[in-house]
């Protein structure tokens, strides 16, 4: 586990200094970005091997922000449209990233429970951003490290390619401080 914390913290600092806008035209800057993002699906496929394999990526992450992908190729289900349980994928993930990148790899994100609301068909890649403000982080990592545990909700909405909003995810999410001892 060390390696992993080590790896996600150096690839945090590396993917946080990086300008999610660099253009190509920019050759060095536009490299970091998309480096750091390969950096991050990496270490998620090492995590999580299913991931990568239903064509999950995150596309892209800095302080308070990931935005992520699940392809339509691969997850359609016997309607052709896109599998429900990739939806889940997309939107579940994503929380992981953003707090393990947000408040480093002291802290443990775990799923406690989500919902989604299907709002209409997706017939193509499907994408979600999630958002978490500095004050919510501060709070979470200051209730974390006083008892052992945080809780903080997640709200997603999933968009198609065409810009339907096609469902909308909310998570409860649960970080635990890792060597947490009660003072």
């Amino acid at each position: 586990m060390a390696l992993i914390d080590n790896l996600i913290g150096a690839t945090g600092q590396w993917v946080s200094s990086s300008d999610p806008q660099a253009p190509i035209t920019s050759p060095l800057a536009w490299l970091k970005k998309t480096s750091g993002y390969a950096a991050v699906n990496r270490i998620i496929g090492m995590a999580i091997p299913f991931a990568p394999r239903n064509g999950f990526s995150v596309e892209e992450v800095r302080p308070g922000y990931v935005k992520a992908r699940i392809r339509l190729k691969g997850n359609k289900n016997h309607f052709g449209s896109l599998y429900a349980g990739a939806y889940f994928l997309v939107a579940e993930i994503p929380g992981g990233v953003l707090t393990l990148f947000d408040l480093g790899p002291a802290y443990t994100p775990i799923l406690k429970e989500m919902t989604l609301q299907f709002l209409q068909a997706a017939n193509s890649d499907v994408t979600v951003t999630f958002e978490l403000d500095e004050a919510t982080v501060r709070a979470i990592k200051a209730e974390a490290d006083a008892t052992g545990r945080a809780a903080f909700e997640l709200q997603g909405a999933l968009y198609d390619d065409e810009g339907n909003h096609v469902a909308t995810s909310v998570a409860q999410y649960r970080v635990r401080k890792k060597g947490f001892t009660p003072g």
